[in-house]
């Protein structure tokens, strides 16, 4: 048995991995300046999870290791907030803005009012409440007075702290007992990331980040929302429901203080000249973030001023949104073209006449799929109103039919060859999609390297589009199996490639064969199975072989696996040019068996 002294010394030992974990999830997820690796990062973690797993006494409920647990809950409780959660008015003009700055003068009789302006994050508003400087719950808006209870889900998201030191909340000014209310949010990144699984799982996609993290965050499973990878920003400190410092800038100073993330664009102003200034600014800035806003929000500085110019009936009279325009503009379908993606799905997109949208000129929107196109009810000729959000592309919303727009006369209609190949195209019943069906179409070859090679895949640095489209024209690579035959002489011979950055590619080549299992499932690209369905597949058969000869039955015994997916997979394996890469992938030495959970 283990002595008294040697069980402190293990103590000792997770909580100094504790807090070097939560100093590198503060790096990477708040202030976006990483220390280590995602690697080192992942064997820090790993290692904290082997000592807690020798040592289950010691294991606490802020331990990075219990962001997500539980099982899944049947709904949510409702929770009162402990002070209203008001939404704000919002102006589209400057005009408007301007009379609320003159009215905020005169209703308050001075003459010198300094304002904080901060971006408009284009998410849902949540509330943190800390008991003893730990997590106690979080709060979604409801209706202002009482919301749904969605810790479990809130704990997953890295950039909010499960706990923090009560040396650190006083070095802050706060005490240990408060809220915080901020924006969850869904950076592009993710967005565009959990998309792209959804269409190849054959689920209905987003249509924007703000949907997606309200979907997210309302999630029954929390795993599902740690894989969703939200953000949040802090922007407001109550305790006992009031707010507690006397200025709303030091409210963001000690937040930040604390090892909240409160976001770095944001100004002092003292005249209404700056705050229009900083509005004109942060909206060049906008396409370049990697989050959607949409516009500015300019509150007084002053707590005790606040107090004073009081609420209307739903809004605070000391805070106004400005509403940044529609990233929209009008302009003409020239042509209707067809994108081939990985799977074989073909994409109609809306060739256009540019137009300057949101800071970029638009020449492409997707319109994608036939049921699309016959809703809109689009023509080639026609006249549209195309938006840009946090779509991957433009999209057209609507047609124009008035006598400045006559409609366009020439009928799109989906093509039965397809473009690249000239290989047949189906139309699965029930399904809204176009597919070829050639698996050795050029089109899905490239995207499907791409895919392969991409950093939650197989890893391999270096393989991006512009070494990919060289390998694929060339026929050096004509399946993904034929990366492990590439050599130094191969790599050479293609237009700036040298001898460093061939090695290089090379050695990221060989270090992809350590990756385990699942990673080489996901790499295959069957139809419907993503990164999380290929997890439960390696964790349940422990091995590739095991997968290909498992009939439709035993593989829907595995979670999430249904008929559907269960008969995607049979497909692929039934496919004898399939069967022939697996077994090149096996000769080249990847990784076909793994852990087997025990069940």
């Amino acid at each position: 048995m283990p002595t008294k002294s040697s069980e402190k010394y293990t103590a000792k030992n997770i909580e100094e991995l504790r807090d070097l974990i939560r100093h590198h999830e503060y790096r990477y997820f708040v202030v976006d300046d990483p220390e280590i690796s995602d690697l080192q990062f992942d064997q820090l973690m790993n290692e904290l999870k082997k000592l807690e797993a020798d040592n289950p006494k010691l294991i606490t409920p802020d331990s990075p290791t219990q962001r997500v647990g539980g099982k899944p809950r049947e709904g949510f409780l409702k929770a009162r907030h402990s002070s209203p959660m008001l939404s704000l008015d919002n102006t589209y003009n400057e005009e408007d803005l301007r009379n609320w700055e003159r009215r905020v003068h005169e209703l308050s009789g001075r003459t010198d009012i300094d304002y904080v302006c901060e971006l408009k994050l284009d998410g849902m508003s949540l509330a943190l409440q800390y008991e003893d400087g730990q997590l106690a719950r979080g709060i979604t808006r409801g209706d202002g007075s009482i919301g749904e209870d969605v810790t479990l889900n809130v704990r997953t998201v890295r950039s909010i702290p499960l706990s923090i030191p009560k040396e650190k909340l006083k070095k802050a000014g706060i005490p240990t007992t408060f809220e915080v209310r901020g924006e969850m949010l869904m950076p592009l990144a993710s967005f565009k990331k959990m998309n792209e699984e959804r269409e190849k799982q054959g689920l209905s996609t987003f249509a924007n980040p703000r949907n997606a993290t309200a979907g997210t965050v309302r999630q029954l499973e929390p795993s599902i929302t740690a894989q969703r990878r939200l953000d949040y920003f802090s922007y407001s400190l109550l305790v006992n429901g009031q707010t507690h410092f006397e200025r709303h800038w030091e409210t963001l100073n000690a937040l930040e203080a604390a090892g909240f993330k409160v976001n770095p664009d944001r100004k002092q102003s003292d005249s209404y000249e700056k705050i229009w200034k900083f509005i004109e600014l942060e909206e060049t800035k906008r396409e370049k973030l990697p989050y959607e806003i949409d516009g500015i929000v300019v509150k007084v500085d002053r707590v005790a001023l606040q107090r004073e110019l009081g609420y209307t009936g739903k809004a605070p009279r000391w805070a106004i949104a400005y509403k940044y325009a529609a990233r929209g503009g009008v302009t003409q379908i020239e042509d209707i073209l067809i994108q081939v993606g990985r799977t074989g799905k073909l994409t109609p997109v809306a060739a256009l006449k540019p137009v300057p949208i949101g800071g970029t000129t638009v020449s492409r929107a997707t319109l994608h799929n036939m049921d699309e196109i016959e809703r809109l009810g689009v023509k080639i000729g026609d006249w549209v109103e195309v938006e840009r959000g946090g779509d991957v592309i433009p999209k057209v919303v609507r047609v124009i039919d008035d006598d400045a727009h006559p409609r366009g006369h020439k009928t799109f209609h989906m093509p039965t060859k397809c473009p690249v190949c000239g290989g047949e195209v189906v139309r699965t019943e029930g399904e809204a999609d176009h597919r070829c069906v050639n698996a050795n179409c050029p089109a899905k070859l490239r995207e499907t390297i791409l895919h392969f090679a991409s950093r939650h895949v197989m890893n391999i640095e270096g393989m991006g589009d512009a070494l990919v489209n060289q390998l694929t024209e060339r026929g050096m690579v004509k399946n993904v199996a034929d990366i492990y035959k590439l050599t130094k002489e191969n790599l050479l011979s293609l237009e700036r490639m040298g001898d460093k950055s061939a090695q290089n590619v090379l050695d990221e080549i060989e270090a992809s064969k350590k990756l385990p299992l699942e990673r080489v499932i996901f790499g295959l690209g069957i139809r419907f199975v993503g990164e999380r369905t290929a997890q439960f597949l390696a964790e349940h058969f422990g091995a590739l072989d095991a997968i290909e000869s498992a009939s439709a039955e035993e593989l829907q015994q595995v979670d999430e696996v249904g008929p559907r997916i269960a008969e995607s997979i049979g497909e692929f394996f039934h496919e004898p040019k399939n069967r022939e890469l697996v077994d090149k992938l096996r000769k080249a030495g990847l990784a076909f068996t793994g852990k087997k959970r025990e069940r």
